[in-house]
């Protein structure tokens, strides 16, 4: 931003976990730019009311420490053959005192360094959250060594050490409980207000608040690798990467540039020709300053800054400018359904035998098969089993089930249709229609079993929906859910469409057709999903506080289990995207309106610097509105929506075949 905004800005060190960075001034007073601006502004006040030479010595001064903010950053620029907006602020501002206009080139120097510090104080306070959240992490940890209790510094703690968390403490990294129940308050980082029960075996993330009994936790990763860490790095580095609205506003800055310095130089060429030469010349510096495109350049990363400093504090990682404009124009949402709208925590909640088979047989059959996937049916499935036998030869039918042999014979296990359901139709229609998830095992040839697994919907999914709907948003299902589940499901979630029996394809082909020439956004859990996210022009990671992948694959990461906080970052995004364009059109208007005022001579260089750098403020102004953030209850906020039509499609993760891979 240095070389098309007002001023030199030194490089920031890149992020990187665990190492103190220099987020910039803490105080307006902090600011060298403000503070030069205010000694500029007494100089050029004692200047216009002492008068003679010891006055307008005082306005040259004051000329002089106001260029101080601008003109060594833009003789370094040049030094590298780089023509910004300070390059041409110096050029005017040599030029006013060369004419005698000592004291607007004191005024320039003024408002100019006023509008520069402010910029940089704004980019550093939004810059600030992040330090706020890294202070989430405790001066001291409490550790059993050797049988004793000592206090290590956070950067002290090693992998398998014991950390001991007291009622009130928070967590100094990442761990596993070992001992002890308790409740653990996330919402400093998931943004989620209700606390999460928690026991040995559950994972303890760093700046998780202990609100129960104290527990013991084994140190699974160092301070400087844990997830808090590792959110920070990745909002810093999203902060930086540009997106549509800020490219298109570099490629307006940077050419735009060397054209004005091209039509100062046409301008005080008429001058030759014409009967007073100063005059153009003075027109010409004028311009130079009317057409600088310090508000253009800085409109669009100073409201990417803000949204998504706001957003990371509020449980949100949205990616860079790129992922914030394309959220911002979502005109389609397609959200999974399994651990999306419904709580990734399915049961067996009926068996129906076929023949001399028992509950415990079909059960056993169907663990056997089941026993290395990780999808939540499987895990339900070997919950209720009692006994699990080692199948061999286990191989998965995409979108369909399973099969493998156990003791010499082959066993299926797969949704209705690609196993018959025989003699179990009508149990398997009354299952169905209930909201269940039925698969069926079959051993050769010969049908065992149902096996009916249901994951109840999220408590808050209808209101969500409902949400949707009042903002005027279509619903709509997809889901590779046989039809009467999938239409149980969507009824006691308020939607409106139902598309089922989708296989993992065809979901993908439909993002496509869904998108209408409008930007698709895909909420799923970043691994499964990953041929929907990757169609999708946004992809959302649901509930991914801790998992890597679906961090790294998002572009944006709700951190928290809530699902509510989809539309409050939907309605935040497309308030950003408002703000940018309010700063693009005011930038460009001013720009469109002074130039011709100042070619013409109709505004001396005093009013154009005025309204020039005022407009600066404005566009800096507006943009930190752009953190502005609205509370629901229970969840942390997001700006209200603007009026937009959207149409909502809903897409499970392949839950019809009862196994991870198969689906």
């Amino acid at each position: 931003m240095a070389d098309e905004c007002c001023g030199p800005q030194e490089a920031r060190p890149a992020a990187d976990a665990g190492v103190e960075r220099d987020y910039g001034p803490a105080r307006l007073w902090d600011v060298r730019e403000l503070r030069l601006a205010a000694v500029a502004a007494v100089l050029l006040a004692a200047g216009l009311v002492i008068p003679g030479r010891v006055g307008a010595g005082l306005q040259l001064a004051s000329a002089v420490v106001g260029a101080a903010s601008f003109v060594p950053g833009a003789l370094r620029n040049l030094a590298r053959r780089r023509v910004g907006v300070g390059t041409l602020m110096t050029i005017a501002a040599v030029g006013a005192v060369a004419l005698g206009q000592v004291t607007e080139a004191a005024m320039l120097g003024v408002l100019f360094s006023i509008a520069e510090g402010l910029e940089h104080y704004a980019i550093a306070r939004t810059r600030r959250g992040l330090r706020a959240l890294l202070g989430l992490v405790p001066p001291t940890a409490s550790v059993l060594r050797d049988g004793v209790e000592v206090q290590v510094a956070p950067d002290d703690l090693v992998l398998g050490d014991r950390m001991v968390l007291r009622p009130g403490e928070r967590a100094a990294t990442d761990g596993v409980i070992l001992a002890g129940r308790t409740s653990l308050d996330l919402s400093a980082i998931t943004g989620e207000s209700v606390p999460v029960e928690a026991g040995p075996g559950d994972w303890v993330h760093a700046g998780a608040i202990n609100g129960g009994g104290a527990i013991e936790v084994e140190v699974l990763a160092r301070a400087a690798d844990s997830s808090l860490a590792r959110i920070v790095h990745i909002v810093e580095e999203a902060q930086d990467r540009k997106g549509g609205g800020q490219r298109l506003a570099d490629r307006i800055a940077r050419p735009l540039v060397p054209a004005i310095m091209g039509l100062a130089v046409l301008i005080a060429a008429v001058g030759l020709v014409a009967d007073d030469p100063l005059v153009w010349v003075e027109r010409a510096l004028v311009v130079l300053v009317a057409a600088s495109p310090c508000a253009l350049a800085i409109s669009i990363p100073l409201t990417v800054v803000a949204a998504v400093g706001a957003a990371s504090r509020h449980g949100t990682l949205v990616k860079g400018g790129a992922a914030l404009e394309e959220l911002g124009r979502v005109g389609v949402v397609a959200l999974d359904k399994t651990g999306t709208l419904t709580r990734n925590a399915p049961r067996v909640v009926d068996v129906v035998t076929a023949g001399e088979a028992t509950r415990d047989d079909v059960l056993a059959a169907a663990a056997a098969l089941e026993a290395r996937s990780e999808h939540p049916l499987a895990r339900a499935i070997l919950a209720a089993a009692h006994t699990v036998p080692t199948a061999s030869d286990v191989t998965a039918v995409a979108g369909h089930g399973l099969h493998g042999c156990v003791d010499g014979m082959t066993l299926r296990l797969g949704k209705p249709g690609w196993v018959p359901a025989r003699e179990l139709a009508a149990d398997l229609e009354r299952l169905q229609s209930a909201g269940a998830t039925v698969v069926l095992v079959e051993r050769a040839d010969t049908l065992l079993g149902a096996i009916a697994v249901r994951d109840e919907l999220r408590d808050e999914a209808p209101e969500v929906i409902s949400r949707l709907h009042s903002m005027g948003i279509r619903t709509a299902m997809l889901t590779g859910d046989n039809t009467r589940t999938a239409t149980a499901l969507a009824a006691q979630a308020g939607i409106d469409t139902v598309h089922a029996e989708l296989l993992p394809e065809d979901k993908a082909t439909l993002l496509a057709e869904l998108r209408a020439g409008r930007a698709i956004a895909m909420v799923g859990d970043g691994v499964n999903d990953a041929p929907a996210l990757a169609t999708a022009d946004v992809g959302i990671a649901m509930g991914a506080m801790g998992t890597d992948v679906a961090i790294e694959t998002a572009d944006v990461a709700l951190m928290g289990e809530d699902l509510r906080h989809l539309p409050q970052v939907l309605a935040h995004a497309r308030h950003a995207r408002t703000v940018m364009l309010q700063n693009v059109g005011l930038s460009l208007a001013i720009i469109g309106v002074l130039i011709p005022l100042a070619a013409f001579g109709v505004l001396g260089l005093a009013t154009v610097v005025l309204v020039h750098e005022s407009a600066e403020v404005l566009v800096i102004l507006n943009a930190i509105r752009a953190a502005k953030t609205t509370a629901l209850p229970g969840v942390t906020a997001a700006s209200p929506a603007t009026p937009q039509t959207l149409a909502v499609s809903v897409v499970s993760k392949g839950d019809s075949g009862g196994c991870c891979d198969a689906c």
